[in-house]
């Protein structure tokens, strides 16, 4: 591996999504705004939102893909970055409707069942509490 290039590793809940060496530059969009990684870059750490991911290697040129929210971590050359999902082999304009209809679309439907779980857990608290005051 090249001393000014950085290693690139993408990560999944079950599994190594893509593992790349020689990253001249990272760009990820930050629940902020898109966040630049060069390889002299001071070690950091962020948020990621759902959006695009793009990689530069000198033999690959770029490379996009769409992930789901998650982290990135730099630590000297090595990057990682873990993510829920991940969809690359497409081109930039089907990886940004990706990113829409699938991440997007799931944040709304776990949105929808954190509110049924709740209205049940009150519902069971209520019911314990009336049960807790005919003992």
């Amino acid at each position: 591996m090249n001393p000014e290039q950085m290693h690139l590793k993408i990560l999944l809940p079950f599994k190594v999504f893509a593992e790349v060496e020689n990253v001249k530059r990272i760009v990820v969009e930050t629940v902020q705004g898109s966040f630049g990684l060069l390889p002299q870059r001071l070690d950091c750490a962020a948020a990621l939102a759902p959006g695009i991911l793009c990689y530069e290697t000198e033999s690959g040129g770029e490379v996009f893909l769409a992930v789901d929210e998650g982290v990135v971590v730099k630590a000297g050359m090595e990057v990682l970055v873990s993510v829920r999902h991940a969809i690359g082999s497409a081109e930039l304009g089907q990886l940004r409707e990706a990113v829409e209809q699938e991440f997007l679309q799931l944040g709304e439907q776990e949105l929808a069942l954190r509110s049924t779980l709740a209205k049940l857990e009150s519902g069971f608290i209520r019911r314990f509490l009336e049960f807790h005051k005919e003992a």
